[in-house]
């Protein structure tokens, strides 16, 4: 019979499925795998599988704190060879951060070497830094060979891992975590175990307490690296209630800590003379000093923060940021509001406390309901722990009872061991041993054979006999439970205490005061200033107040179009004839030294539009807008701020339609004058003008032919003023214009005597 030894065909095992099922299949299971195996911590011990395997890898290798450090490369070979098969640098990194005490508020890592700093310089590679566990890892794995946990075969099936750590250290809200996995993020910060743990005991005590209750003891964030948190406490409260909000966290402006512990709170260092400087001892979480720096640089180089003069780095294991001002007379206050404002100095720290529950399950936990879960597996944990102690006590007891019938039979056990071939079965029959307790009497050490020895055995079973009694009732009792968990983590407190070094609150919980009214215009230091802005639109600012008709140097073609006085804190209105209006700072003005800078390169001014007026703006002042075809309204100076370099269209204009006139209205004001090309003179009330923001208005004046020449705004009982012509200069009134007084839209009259050829007020 022949045999078949063709190889079977690949292409049999192809399977048709639809390719959104195939996809939406094997996707699923990558979202799974890195939600439950890479990027949430576990509710009971607050770790990452990563994070998990590289404490268990440290203690296989016995770095206890009491022990001498190993190279970072011998645990990070053991941890991806043996638990985690991922990248060496990523292991080495997570390695890094459990060891930088301004990353974890309680290092699980005591790193020696260059394990990077605050300025963001990364770590030294792993052949040269050296590690041990800390305390508080041991605290953390405390259990782990009493049963306490389940062990899980590695990757490979060589060796076993801890499923999670049974200590009682509370990590996961101590140290906090962050992770991002495919549809849902986790970011915990961290938190006073002392007020972690008065909180615990409050709703062990009380299962049904409040959580505005739970919120009098565990006050909020206590990060790493201090600052400030200024949320108000009802928002914190909110937060922590659903498990979802976000942290406002400032650095602390202060010159150091007092001798009492507290801080002195303003951060402003007197040098004599009124000159001041502010000092910042502490930065926000996750905050690099070193790009903070850079960042308020960029500010000052850009001008943007023009009352800072200078930062300076005067740092060494603690954090001094100087900051100078630019005069010893800017408010403090300011200049902190300031900083917070165009910084990272503020930064918000997002709260979703999503975790891993015992049943391996995604969700967002609020505290309470993260604490009750906690405690309750602290009290499994703390269950299998005595079931565990208890078998052990069975066993050394079963022993012990073979031990004792031994001395008590000493002399007939050795005849039976001196005379009988196979004395374990004869022994087991006259004694009622069984086989353990035979093969342990016989594994004895005649050494052990003094009458010492036997007072000791019943010494032990007696002790073993009370201590398994009270494990029983450990185990039957509910409140005993209960009562050991409080004793256990009273006793843990002591070690975190608020009067020790690692259990001290660094952050200050502490809502904001009223913020000091922010404006970048405050911070422009005020200055008279006199602007030119050129016929062919080259602007420039010349220090201090020139006289009027003072000439200036312009380029060859070029001549005056307007000069004006202002401070540098003003903003100037630009109005062009397409009817928009520019809005440019007063203080960003190029010298007088030159020529000025074409105003196009500041402003996005179309190539075909021509400038018609250069105003300083004044809140709340008005503008009487008119174009060449009689029709204007009025608008407010509020309005026409544009925040863009775009501008904003105020006035609408067609092809043949312009905006020619821009006149500031004075409050005193109440009539309008228009002159037409026509020679023809109308004078209204100002009341019936409208306010608009925008729109092309109502008419002012009616022509047959030509349009619009001038309008100007008047009170009516001052009469009507022009400047004559000629070297005088005179100024011409008609005090009665009541014959040229008429409504809004008429045609008008021929002007007074005297009145300018060419059609101007």
């Amino acid at each position: 019979m022949a045999i078949d030894t063709t190889e079977p065909d690949p292409f049999d095992a192809i399977v048709d499925a639809p390719f959104d099922a195939a996809l939406s299949e094997r996707y699923l299971v990558y979202a799974l795998s890195t939600i439950t195996a890479r990027s949430l911590p576990d509710l009971r011990d607050g770790l990452k599988p990563v994070h998990r395997r590289l404490l268990w890898a440290m203690r296989q290798l016995k770095l206890d704190p009491s022990q001498a450090y190993k190279k970072s490369a011998r645990v990070v070979g053991d941890v991806i060879g043996k638990y985690h098969p991922h990248g060496d640098q990523s292991v080495y990194d997570a390695m890094v951060r459990l060891a930088q005490d301004f990353s974890l508020r309680y290092p699980l890592v005591d790193g020696q070497g260059n394990f990077g700093n605050i300025d963001g310089d990364n770590a030294a590679a792993y052949r040269y830094t050296e590690a041990r566990l800390t305390k508080t890892a041991i605290q953390l794995m405390a259990g782990l060979d009493e049963g306490t946990v389940n062990f899980i075969p590695t990757y490979n099936g060589e060796e076993e891992e801890p499923e999670i750590f049974p200590g009682i250290f509370p990590n996961l809200l101590a140290n906090g975590s962050s992770g991002i996995a495919v549809g849902m993020a986790t970011s915990i910060p961290s938190h006073n175990v002392a007020e972690i743990i008065d909180a615990t005991l409050l709703l062990i005590d009380n299962p049904h307490v409040e959580h505005a209750q739970l919120m009098e003891v565990f006050h909020g964030p206590d990060f790493a690296t201090g600052g400030v948190v200024v949320d108000s406490p009802a928002a914190l409260s909110h937060a922590y209630e659903t498990g979802k909000g976000a942290i406002r966290v400032r650095g602390r402006f202060s010159t150091g800590r007092e001798a009492d512990g507290s801080w002195e709170p303003t951060g402003i260092e007197k040098l004599g003379s009124g000159q001041w400087q502010l000092v910042i001892s502490e930065i926000p979480y996750m905050l690099q000093k070193g790009k903070l720096i850079e960042q308020v640089a960029q500010l000052i180089a850009d001008k943007k923060l023009p009352i800072l003069e200078d930062i300076r780095d005067e740092s060494d294991e603690q954090i001094r940021l100087v900051f100078v001002p630019k005069s010893r007379n800017i408010d403090p206050e300011l200049l902190k509001e300031s900083l917070y404002k165009l910084t990272d100095l503020e930064s918000r720290f997002s709260l979703n406390l999503n975790v891993l529950d015992a049943t391996r399950t995604p969700g967002v936990l609020g505290l309470k309901l993260l604490l009750q879960e906690w405690v309750i597996a602290q009290i499994d944990i703390l269950l299998r722990r005595s079931q565990h102690r208890l078998d052990k006590i069975a066993a050394r007891l079963e022993l012990l009872q073979g031990y004792i019938i031994a001395y008590l039979n000493l002399d007939r056990i050795i005849e039976i061991i001196r005379t009988e071939d196979e004395p374990k079965p004869v022994m087991m029959a006259e004694f009622q041993l069984n086989d353990r307790q035979a093969e342990a009497i016989l594994n004895m050490r005649l050494r052990s054979l003094r009458k010492l020895e036997e007072m000791e055995l019943r010494r032990e079973f007696d002790e073993l006999v009370a201590e398994q009694e009270e494990l029983q009732k450990l185990l039957d009792s509910p409140a005993r439970q209960r009562t050991r968990l409080k004793r256990d983590l009273t006793n843990l407190r002591k070690d975190y205490a608020e009067t020790t070094l690692l259990g001290r609150r660094r952050t200050t919980i502490a809502e904001a005061a009223p913020t000091v009214e922010f404006s970048m215009d405050a911070m422009i230091e005020k200055a008279p200033v006199t602007v030119i802005l050129s016929a062919r639109g080259w602007i420039r600012g010349a220090s201090g107040h020139e006289p009027e008709g003072k000439e200036f140097k312009f380029k060859e073609g070029d001549g005056p179009a307007f000069a004006l006085h202002a401070q540098t804190t003003d903003k100037l209105l630009i109005a062009c004839d397409n009817g928009r209006f520019y809005t440019l700072g007063a203080d960003k003005l190029p010298s007088a030294r030159g020529f000025g800078e074409p105003i196009r390169t500041m402003l996005d001014i179309d190539a075909s539009a021509q400038i018609i007026a250069l105003i300083p703006y004044k809140p709340k002042g008005q503008l009487l807008l008119a174009s060449n075809i009689g029709r204007g309204f009025v608008a407010e100076m509020d309005e026409l701020l544009a925040e863009t370099r775009k501008g904003r269209g105020v006035m609408t204009t067609k092809p043949d339609v312009k905006l020619t006139v821009v006149r500031e209205v004075p409050a005193e004001h109440d009539h309008i004058a228009v002159v037409g090309d026509n020679r023809k003179l109308v004078v209204f009330a100002l009341s019936e003008m409208p306010v608009l923001a925008k729109g092309q208005g109502v008419t002012l004046q009616r022509y047959r032919d030509g349009g619009l020449s001038d309008a100007i705004t008047l009170r009516l009982e001052d009469g009507l003023s022009w400047t004559m012509g000629g070297e005088t200069g005179r100024t011409r009134t008609e005090k009665d214009v009541v014959m040229w007084k008429v409504a809004r839209g008429a045609a008008g009259r021929m002007p007074p005597t005297g009145f300018p050829r060419d059609n101007k007020f």
